[in-house]
């Protein structure tokens, strides 16, 4: 009875490691591939964002990676910041799958050389479309002060999931452990079994 006890608790044990393993994968991540071009602008890359959308659809960017114009992104802005010469517009880091893909404050990211660019959804154009603001050094604050060497131009702006989680081998490794357990209780049981015939028999 103490080893179908024993059995008992490693069944549970083994359960708990599995359905804490499905918890964390709850909180997993999602790998996105994206990219824009315009008028001397080419930039892509990868987002890690996680893996669940707010009601809106959009999911909130952890962090990036990528180049633009063959410079490398260095970082991702804060979210709730502007980037530098481009106050007092804060980005908000948000991606969708919809077919408007950013929202009106867009993400921003600085690039080896010190400069900066936010892409966004321009819903105030006539055709709304999507633009990039771009700013170098020496930055000026204030949206009215973009100087000769900042931008703010028309892109061609998408992004794609590329790796998801995968729940299947989760319910995999449940099943693969549950079994092992149930397959050693049927063998105690059994053992339990002979050595009563046997202790009858004597």
């Amino acid at each position: 009875m103490k080893n179908l006890a024993l059995l008992s608790t490693t069944a549970l044990t083994v359960s708990g490691l599995v359905f804490g393993t499905m918890q964390a994968v709850s909180a997993a991540t999602l790998n996105w591939e994206w990219s824009y071009f315009g008028s001397g602008i080419t930039a892509s890359g990868n987002f890690i964002t996680h893996d669940t959308p707010d009601n809106s659809g959009f999911y909130e960017i952890w962090k990036i990676s990528g180049t633009r114009n063959n410079q490398t992104i260095t970082g991702l802005q804060p979210t709730g910041t502007p980037i530098p010469g481009n106050e007092p517009f804060n980005v908000d880091n948000l991606i969708s799958l919809n077919s408007q893909q950013l929202t009106g404050d867009g993400f921003g990211y600085s690039t080896s050389s010190g400069n900066y660019a936010s892409p966004f959804f321009a819903s105030f154009l006539p055709t709304p479309s999507y633009l990039e603001v771009f700013s170098a050094p020496p930055f000026v604050s204030g949206s009215g002060n973009l100087g000769t060497e900042d931008s703010e131009l028309a892109v061609v702006f998408s992004a794609r999931i590329i790796s998801i989680p995968e729940p299947t081998s989760i319910l995999s490794l449940l099943a693969v452990g549950t079994f092992g357990v149930v397959s050693a209780l049927k063998r105690q049981q059994s053992l339990q079994l002979t050595k009563q015939k046997h202790a009858k028999a004597s």
